[in-house]
């Protein structure tokens, strides 16, 4: 039976689970819903309202008798459905190292982005001082992260589901206006690594020349 993907052109959800499916070596019909220029995606495609009726929201996994929404909980069933090493590991091993991976990817998505969210309604004044505090408060999470790189290559000991969460973050936390910077630079290196893995550039650079073609602005370290 086939494996189906539900995402969006502009979705960072979408994003991480396609380029997990794509790090496991899937076979996957990747459908991109409707979306219209401001941000929304409408109408509402079928298999979503079925999965997702109240949420309404992509990313969407079919894949055989499952059907999931969530892309942590989309994680999950990836790892346990194709486990390694007959597919790639993107929960580490070790016991201690897979908790760590797993709240490293939870804080990408609960604590650094809703300060990456704050900003979409703020582009027209990011000198106001909620669009300071957001910015601020990335920054302060690039420092955390650049603290963990001191001792490891990625975030968790081996790459993980948490470098491909907090990746996509950052791609939207700099089209926001809250990039990376000097400060950090082990955390720049690590961006610069897990940017140039063979799964994120299929799926970032479609999204990044989506942005180019809608005269979007598209991140400095993105432009190809």
């Amino acid at each position: 039976m086939k494996t189906w993907i539900y995402s969006g052109p502009l979705s960072m959800f979408g994003a991480k689970v396609e380029i997990a499916a794509r790090e496991k070596g899937l076979a996957f019909e990747l459908v991109m819903v409707p979306f219209t220029t401001d941000d929304a995606y409408e109408p509402k495609h079928p298999e979503v309202l079925r999965v997702n009726p109240v949420k309404l929201q992509v990313p969407v996994l079919v894949d055989e008798a499952v059907a999931l929404f969530d892309s942590t909980q989309i994680f999950e069933y990836l790892e346990d459905r194709y486990p390694g090493p007959t597919h790639l590991a993107l929960w580490p091993r070790d016991i201690a190292e897979r908790a760590c991976a797993r709240q490293l990817e939870q804080k990408s998505d609960e604590v650094f982005f809703p300060n990456v969210v704050r900003l979409f309604g703020l582009q027209h004044d990011m000198q106001s001082a909620p669009a300071v505090a957001a910015c601020a408060a990335c920054a302060s999470f690039y420092r955390d992260m650049d603290d963990l790189l001191a001792t490891r290559e990625y975030l968790a000991g081996p790459y993980s589901y948490a470098d491909i969460a907090f990746y996509m973050a950052h791609v939207f936390a700099d089209r926001k206006g809250a990039g990376m910077t000097g400060a950090t630079p082990r955390l720049v290196a690590w961006r610069d690594r897990v940017g140039e893995r063979t799964a994120v550039r299929a799926v970032v650079d479609p999204m990044m020349r989506f942005l180019a073609a809608q005269g979007r602005g598209v991140p400095a370290f993105l432009q190809r």
